[in-house]
C-alpha cells in the first residue's frame, strides 16, 4: 500500500500542536520540553512526552515512549502506515526506533543542530544502506518548538527553580 497521500499539510498544524500540548507538559515537570503523537489514518493512536528524569531512563524520549505505546495499543511492533509529530528533530536512538518500527512519515518542529539526526548533525532519512526509507518534513510550527527549547535552556543555564527541579538539581554530583 503506497501510504504517500494520507498525510495532509492541514492536519499538521493539528497533530503538531497536540505534541506541543505534550512538550509543555514535559516542560512543566522540568523535563526537556520534547512532545510526540503517532498517527494513522488521521486518528491519534499515542502521545507521550520526554520523561529521561522521572523514569530515571536515558532511553524515555517522547519519540521512543510514544512507540512503545503505539506498538502496545497496536499489538504490534510494526507501526506501518503511521506518522510520527515531534517538536524536535530526533536523536540517532530515536531515529533507528522508528526506522525499526516502519513508521512512514516523520513530521517535526525544529532542527536540533547538536543532536539531530534528520538533517542537522546526520540524515538518517538519506542512508542507502538501511532497509527502510522514512519520508521527512519539517518546519511545522518551527518556531514555537524552537523557542520552547530555547526558553526552557535559557532558565536552565540560569540556574532557576523553574528549569532545575528537585530531581534535576546536583544530578550529577557524584
Amino acid at each position: 500500500m503506497d501510504y504517500a497521500n494520507i498525510f495532509f499539510v492541514k492536519d499538521h498544524y493539528y497533530f503538531m500542536s497536540m505534541a506541543l500540548e505534550q512538550a509543555y507538559r514535559a516542560d512543566r515537570e522540568g523535563e526537556v520540553p520534547v512532545g510526540a503523537v503517532v498517527v494513522k489514518r488521521g486518528e491519534v493512536i499515542a502521545k507521550a512526552y520526554n520523561q529521561v528524569i522521572k523514569r530515571d531512563d536515558p532511553t524515555a524520549h517522547a519519540e521512543i515512549l510514544v512507540l512503545r505505546k503505539a506498538a502496545s495499543i497496536s499489538k504490534n511492533y510494526r507501526l506501518a502506515g503511521t506518522g510520527l509529530y515531534v517538536t524536535v528533530e530526533p536523536c540517532l536512538m530515536c531515529g533507528g526506533a522508528l526506522i525499526q518500527a516502519r513508521v512512514n512519515k516523520l513530521i517535526f518542529g525544529a532542527f536540533d543542530p547538536k543532536m539531530g539526526a534528520f538533517g542537522s548533525i546526520y540524515n538518517l532519512a538519506e542512508d542507502k544502506r538501511l532497509n527502510h526509507r522514512i519520508e521527512v518534513e519539517s518546519g511545522i510550527l518551527e518556531e514555537e518548538c524552537r523557542k520552547l527549547m530555547q526558553n526552557f535552556f535559557r532558565k536552565r543555564r540560569r540556574g532557576t527553580e523553574e528549569a532545575v527541579t528537585g530531581s534535576t538539581r546536583n544530578r550529577f554530583v557524584l
